[in-house]
């Protein structure tokens, strides 16, 4: 009786143990989502568990087929209208279901998955790259004579990553961008100046590509926008930050830029650095100099906006930010404000705020290029004229009237639009 009663037991537990393994093994595909980028498209499955799949090319019509093993369709998977793929098709059977993307021309599809992270379970992920043609240009093409000064400006988050989420539902993700267009348009407003944005629609950029992006460009300077979130919803307020490669300044700067830095997992990013030791010590020594005029410009920043915007703290940080990390192009990191405030929420998402936010940022900036202009650049041809660094009690008709010229042309010189003048503004003189 010990006996039978022993293998009856043996029996039930490989029972078991059998049902467990088949029940791990298979995977739902639970939804399916689609970004399109400038440069690619990206379409995201959802699945329940980890699985194995495949995934192989036919032409004559382009088509990607994904064989998901060990899975079943959950629901009936629609794509929304998309650029580059016209729609999808599936079947399945007890081994496998087979995904079909029809296309709309040829791509040369890279796929891989991501494990859980944030709000998100297991994904595989396939991204339709488009061709990028490689111009050469000549020094003359690249830097031209009184060239404008270029500004590349990142709205952080987007696609798949919509950021910190307001307590009313806000996307940080669709702050940052609506932030990031006021900006370009006031940026591209100044004599000398021009922006470009690095995220212009609701996608996602990997860390490293934003500022890629702007290196590509020969950007002299990039600016990220961000709206993050705090564990308590009592903080508020603007900050600047820097990149630091010694540690924070702070532990809220350590705290945001660990948040910021997990963006790549949430919105869907392979880690491949693979720098040897001699690239690692090169970039280091060009980055040193970039970090010196990131700390110009992030200063010039922030004494725009210390007297016209409420910031947090001491309102100027450095923090190991990954997004700060090109060596040759000066980066900065403008909070907004913190979306998890109800105050700062509502601010941000309102007209005139931004407006006052984004005219004390572009004046920073503005500044920053004059005291330290780019060469070959329309900035640094009038960099040569005299200049006056204001003081307290100066007014613009008093130093007009020091420096024997009048007020239009002070403000046709500096582009002002009005009579204002701050503390430590750099105004242009006629000689």
């Amino acid at each position: 009786m010990r006996i039978v009663s022993g293998l009856m037991r043996f029996t039930y537990l490989c029972a078991l143990l059998m049902t467990t393994v088949v029940t791990a093994k298979t995977a739902d595909i639970e939804s399916v989502r689609v970004w399109s980028g400038p440069d690619h498209t990206r379409a995201v499955f959802d699945i329940s568990a980890q699985t194995d799949y495949k995934l192989f090319e036919l032409n004559n019509p382009p088509r990607v087929v994904i064989d998901v093993a060990s899975a079943r369709l959950k629901t009936q998977l629609e794509l929304p209208k998309n650029r580059d793929i016209k729609g999808i098709r599936f079947s399945e059977n007890k081994e496998r279901v087979r995904l079909v993307l029809d296309l709309e021309k040829d791509f040369k599809p890279k796929s891989f998955l991501l494990k859980p992270t944030g709000k998100y379970g297991h994904r595989l992920v396939v991204d339709l790259n488009h061709e990028q043609s490689q111009e050469q240009k000549t020094v003359e093409q690249v830097m031209p004579e009184n060239r404008d000064v270029l500004v590349a400006i990142d709205a952080g988050h987007g696609g798949e990553d919509p950021g910190a989420i307001g307590a009313s539902g806000t996307y940080e993700k669709e702050i940052t961008l609506n932030i990031a267009k006021t900006l370009a348009q006031k940026i591209n407003a100044q004599k000398g100046m021009q922006a470009m944005i690095i995220r212009d629609g609701d996608y996602y950029i990997k860390l490293r590509d934003r500022f890629k992006k702007a290196r590509d460009k020969r950007a002299d300077l990039f600016v990220s926008i961000h709206a993050d979130a705090f564990h308590s919803a009592s903080v508020n307020g603007a900050s600047v930050y820097v990149l630091s490669q010694r540690g924070a300044s702070s532990e809220a700067a350590k705290w945001l830029a660990d948040s910021e830095n997990q963006a790549d997992s949430i919105g869907g990013v392979i880690i491949e650095d693979k720098r040897d030791m001699l690239s690692q010590v090169l970039y280091d020594l060009s980055q040193n100099a970039a970090m010196e005029e990131s700390h110009k410009a992030g200063q010039a920043v922030y004494a725009a906006l210390k007297n016209k915007v409420k910031l947090h703290g001491r309102g100027f940080g450095q923090a190991a930010f990954i997004v700060l990390k090109s060596p040759d192009v000066p980066s900065m990191l403008i909070e907004t404000g913190y979306i998890s405030n109800p105050d700062d929420e509502k601010n941000l998402k309102s007209t005139a705020h931004i407006d006052k936010l984004t005219t004390q940022i572009t004046v920073g900036i503005r500044n920053y290029f004059y005291q330290s202009p780019p060469p070959r650049t329309w900035i640094a041809a009038q960099a040569k004229a005299k200049k006056h660094v204001v003081q307290s009690g100066d007014t613009l008709s008093a130093i007009a009237s020091r420096n024997g010229t009048n007020i239009d042309t002070i403000k046709s010189i500096n582009n002002k639009s009005n009579n204002s003048v701050m503390i430590g503004e750099v105004l242009f003189l006629p000689q």
